[in-house]
């Protein structure tokens, strides 16, 4: 009788294929738990997990948001990818290439819409910069960002140094007790070069020299001289981060 060969299915994934997606998405799924480890410890830090009420008392954006996030959407793809290819699992393999062309998706329309309404995403960007000013002092992660955001673009706010006038502790009214009233962070200062170490009260008081002439913040002793050239107490300082 002559011998039955046996046909055994093809693989879905070819081998060198197989191993480098493997690899690849190892990789990927260890950095999204990494970056969901650290947002998760942040929150556990600020308490955040045992009064998970605390999410919507921030004005603004809670940096660690951005770590739970991209973590968690990192450690599902990196997960399926790399089950996927190590097992040919054609389902999970889908799963990782839907997931990724969803993700372009999103992004090329988010690009495309923002080019087309970019007159509304200008209001909104305003809207939400300011939204971030007015919660500088509560939430330390935030302050850090809006730091870093201003020293890296070079800016202050979102169309300039006025707009602190939005946060309780920098605005320029009478009541305000605050020892910076009247005055901007130190990230909307522009270092000098000489300067060893960062001088963070660089701010303090900086803005009443623009409201002066207004009459609204200047002292009674501020002399004609400094009301005469306001622009001078500008000269240190960044404009806004978003041009009009």
């Amino acid at each position: 009788m002559p011998a039955k060969h046996q046909h055994f299915p093809e693989p879905a994934v070819g081998c060198c294929g197989k191993y480098f997606l493997f690899g690849f998405n190892v990789v990927f799924w260890v950095l999204g738990a990494l970056f969901l480890a650290i947002g998760l410890w942040a929150w556990g830090e600020k308490g955040v997990l045992s009064n998970i009420s605390a999410l919507t008392d921030l004005g603004g954006l809670d940096p660690v948001w951005l770590f739970v996030v991209v973590g968690g959407v990192m450690s599902v793809l990196g997960f399926a990818g790399c089950i996927g290819a190590l097992r040919e699992n054609t389902f999970l393999l889908k799963f990782f290439s839907v997931f990724l062309g969803l993700i372009f998706f999103l992004e090329l329309a988010t690009g495309i819409l923002a080019f087309v309404f970019k007159d509304w995403i200008r209001d909104q960007l305003n809207l939400f910069i300011n939204n971030n000013v007015k919660a500088y002092r509560d939430d330390i992660d935030l302050q850090n960002l809006i730091d870093f955001a201003q020293e890296y673009w070079s800016c202050c706010g979102a169309r300039g140094p006025n707009d602190w006038n939005l946060n309780i502790y920098f605005n320029c009214t009478d009541l305000n007790p605050s020892r910076e009233r009247c005055g901007v962070p130190f990230s909307c200062c522009v270092r000098d070069p000489a300067e060893d170490v960062l001088n963070t009260q660089c701010g303090y008081d900086v803005r009443l020299k623009l409201v002066g002439p207004l009459g609204a913040c200047a002292p009674r002793s501020w002399s004609s001289r400094a009301l005469s050239t306001p622009k001078a107490a500008w000269a240190s300082l960044r404009s806004g981060c978003r041009t009009t």
